[in-house]
């Protein structure tokens, strides 16, 4: 009973304060040339409105009082206000309607700012009754002298695509689009056209020789996210000959210097795509292209240089010869996040060769005692497939390799086995040096069923040269019928 009474009273005490908000505002509402102050109260009374309504009040009941208040002329206000009509047009469809009137006429106020508010706010507003005055809106920003409004009218054709496409489809909004994707001399007003027509006519439509010409001759007028935009529709655009192709790049060669790593990724995709059944520029491209991700690379923050250490990743696989005398550079950093260096490793690997392998090896075994375990197996797995792939005439690589199973570790011994199994199996002609350091380790003692099975294996293929194998291997008879690792089951039933 007490905690009704204490509702009760706080919506008596609501009901009243909306009531003297009400009471004000229709009082701002009479002054037709309202001084500073009253534009500042006026102001205050607005941030109280959207606080309440920000925090789940409902202030629908002012709704027609706050309307009264539109002929404001107060920039802060202004946006308050639509930002109220924008917010109750959705659940009150019947209170957005009186709002037209208001709308209209700020589309054609003197200033251009309220112009694409208004423009933007009736867009906003998605009620299906609106759709015909939102397109005669639309149609007059579109023809505006200024650039802000035509580029919110463009934004809001997306909008009414969304809502009623069949009644866009009726109207000239579209090719109106089109042509000022082509003429339009402000760069944002294009990009916002481009946006709206890759969604409605489809990517590949857009990718025209005249819409990918006329974007990239331009294409430093716009912003970093618009040119990204462009490029990737320039990435679907099928040059028709080398010409074209080179006209291209000439024009983009410029974007592969820029800070933005999105911006330089995209032009590292139309460079490789342009040229992809061009194998000798192809080649060249790559070459190109090496620098500066490398540069970008190094000196980006964590999340973008992530995405740039994946292309070269993605590069390097496609091409390691290439990336061979800059090995150096896929060194890891302890800044490195475990993501980039597992790319690092795997990019150290695929470039090594003979000039290379030794230093390789030698900053692969550093991360081995990485405290990621995770890293520290990647590294061992990394010496594994270079002693298994790389040129066999360098010295100390096996050597490398065997020493990790003296770190105590029971993931590096576990992960070490396994790389001497696999090298064992390609290259016999180190048994004798992986039998010495094998010798004596205990199949008990291995937890992890890869290393066991690997274990098991050695010392039944090299059993003639390790007299303990019968004995080691005793144990393992005794229990299979306890084994659960089927890897070590069926090397056990090999053997």
């Amino acid at each position: 009973r007490g905690t009704q009474h204490a509702s009760a009273t706080m919506e008596g005490r609501r009901g009243n304060e909306i009531a003297e908000i009400a009471k004000s505002l229709r009082i701002f509402a009479s002054k037709g040339n309202p001084s500073k102050e009253l534009q500042l109260q006026r102001r205050q009374l607005f941030v109280r409105i959207i606080q309440y309504l920000t925090i789940g009040i409902d202030m629908s009941p002012v709704f027609t009082d706050v309307l009264m208040n539109a002929h404001t002329q107060d920039m802060a206000t202004k946006k308050m206000l639509y930002h109220y009509i924008t917010y109750y047009a959705l659940a009150k469809a019947d209170l957005a309607l009186l709002t037209v009137n208001t709308l209209q006429k700020d589309c054609r106020d003197d200033n251009p700012v309220i112009r694409g508010l208004a423009i933007r706010s009736m867009a906003s507003m998605r009620v299906p009754e609106l759709v015909e005055y939102l397109i005669g809106s639309i149609q007059l920003g579109l023809k505006d002298a200024h650039p802000y409004p035509r580029k919110t009218a463009a934004l809001g054709v997306l909008k009414v695509h969304d809502l009623a496409p069949d009644a866009l489809a009726e109207t000239q909004i579209l090719d109106d689009l089109r042509h000022m994707l082509a003429t339009d001399r402000d760069a944002a007003v294009v990009a916002n056209c481009l946006i709206v027509l890759r969604e409605v006519d489809g990517e590949l439509a857009m990718a025209t020789k005249q819409n990918v010409y006329g974007l990239i001759n331009r294409i430093k007028d716009f912003t970093e996210w618009s040119q990204v935009t462009i490029l990737e529709v320039v990435a679907l655009y099928p040059p028709a000959d080398k010409g074209e192709t080179f006209d291209i790049m000439n024009a983009l060669e410029d974007r592969l210097q820029h800070s933005n790593s999105a911006v330089v990724l995209a032009t590292v995709k139309v460079f490789l795509g342009v040229t992809l059944d061009m194998a000798d520029v192809h080649q060249q491209v790559f070459e190109r292209l090496k620098a500066p991700l490398l540069t970008l690379a190094a000196a980006g923050s964590a999340e973008p240089a992530y995405a740039v250490w994946a292309h070269l990743h993605l590069l390097v696989m496609r091409a390691p010869p290439l990336f061979a005398t800059d090995f150096k550079f896929f060194f890891c950093r302890a800044s490195d996040p475990p993501t980039v260096k597992k790319l690092k490793i795997e990019m150290l690997t695929a470039v090594a060769d003979s000039g290379n392998t030794y230093d390789i090896v030698s900053e692969l075994s550093e991360y081995v005692t990485d405290v990621d375990a995770a890293i520290s197996r990647e590294s061992v797995r990394a010496v594994g497939r270079v002693a298994l792939e790389g040129d066999q005439g360098v010295a100390g690589i096996v050597d490398r390799l065997l020493q990790f199973l003296d770190h105590g570790t029971d993931y590096i011994t576990a992960e070490t086995l396994v790389a001497i199994k696999d090298l064992l199996r390609r290259h016999p002609r180190w048994a004798d040096d992986c039998i010495l350091a094998v010798s004596g380790i205990e199949v008990d003692a291995i937890a992890e069923p890869a290393a066991r099975a690997a274990l098991i294996f050695i010392y039944g293929e090299y059993g003639q040269a390790m007299p303990e194998a019968p004995y080691m291997l005793e144990p393992l008879l005794e229990g299979f019928a306890e084994e659960e690792a089927e890897e070590v089951c069926r090397w056990e039933l090999r053997r």
